[in-house]
């Protein structure tokens, strides 16, 4: 039997099928003229305009920058790995560096629910500096993915504008007091804590799969950020968007740390400058440009109604948050929880 690339990743045989298919060269050993290659994958489409636009720009920037020093192969749309395969397959070493979508991996990775936490999430959206490369909160999260052996090289220099709640015409959502009995697409942990106090139905389905899913009723709305909602159509199948900042969520390059450290100074400056680029220009491309100049005409072209919550449906949403965040804090600890908190609102 022939294994694919994706095949060998998959299973773990990289070693025994490396051998047998490359007449015992690596998929990563270093070329003949002493090149190192990195592999990267994402699992977002082209379709993904705006997300995409930071994995793509950071890729090139190691593509021009690395003369005979490094060459890059970078998998989009999951063709090497599925979203779920990614991290496992940075942690056995079989690809070097992933963009992950932070809200995917909070469950692996505690420490990056700080970017999705309720009732936190609209404070670090108006403030993006507080999670800049060098800023204390972006330290503090390296230091505790360290004991995972995980870098986040950048956050990408803040966080996405927040997920907002999407619904059909069959079932609009226009207020807290709409979301008793709804079946709601939701993705991250933290927003599925608190939402669940609303009795929801909540459905943790593939961004692939909710076109479908929202067409037929599987679902009658869903957690969304408006790329979610573009790269997908969605706006196809919905109605309404109550502007509730539920969670949210930011794109970031991860590598492993011991990979990281052990990275002569010309692949270090390499990939330090490629970092640096996305982080000056990912979430402010996506929240400033993109979003408010085409992604946002697109949706009130398609006759979604957008609407804004009432001040007392935000200050009950955000105080019903209570139980998210003391769960989170029992996971991260609670000195740790409360630093990042703190940090991520501005006292600190």
């Amino acid at each position: 039997m022939t294994l694919t690339r994706r095949q060998v990743l998959k299973y773990g045989s990289f070693a025994t099928a490396g051998a047998a298919m490359f007449g015992g060269h690596s998929l990563f050993s270093q070329r003949a003229m002493a090149a190192t290659t990195l592999t990267g994958v994402t699992y977002l489409p082209p379709s993904y305009k705006a997300l995409t636009y930071g994995s793509s720009g950071f890729v090139e920037r190691l593509k021009e920058n690395g003369g005979d020093v490094l060459n890059v192969d970078f998998y989009d749309s999951g063709q090497l790995l599925t979203a779920d395969e990614q991290l496992p397959a940075l942690r056995s070493g079989n690809i070097d560096f992933m963009f992950h979508t932070a809200s995917y991996i909070t469950r692996s990775l505690p420490i990056l629910g700080i970017t999705g936490l309720p009732g936190v999430v609209g404070e670090l959206y108006r403030h993006p500096e507080r999670l800049a490369m060098g800023s204390p909160l972006l330290e503090l999260i390296n230091e505790q993915l360290a004991e995972e052996n995980i870098y986040m090289l950048t956050a990408g220099g803040g966080i996405l504008e927040p997920e907002y709640i999407w619904s059909t015409e069959e079932n609009p959502i226009r207020a807290l007091s709409d979301l008793n009995g709804k079946k709601i697409r939701v993705v991250g942990y933290e927003a599925t804590m608190a939402l669940e106090k609303y009795d929801i139905g909540a459905t943790r389905i593939p961004s692939s799969e909710t076109y479908q899913a929202l067409q037929r009723g599987t679902v009658d709305a869903g957690v969304f950020n408006i790329s979610t909602v573009i790269g997908r159509s969605l706006q196809e199948q919905l109605d309404y968007c109550c502007r509730l900042p539920t969670t949210a969520f930011t794109v970031a390059p991860f590598m492993l740390r011991d990979r990281w450290d052990a990275l002569d100074d010309d692949m270090r400056s390499i990939l330090q400058d490629a970092a640096t680029w996305y982080d000056e220009n990912f979430i402010s491309h996506c929240n400033d440009d993109i979003y408010p100049n085409e992604y946002w005409p697109q949706v009130e072209e398609e006759g979604v109604e957008i609407i804004e919550p009432s001040d007392e449906d935000r200050e009950t949403f955000n105080e019903g948050t209570e139980a998210v965040w003391e769960e989170w804090l029992s996971e991260v600890g609670e000195d740790v929880g409360e630093r990042a908190i703190a940090l991520a609102l501005g006292d600190a």
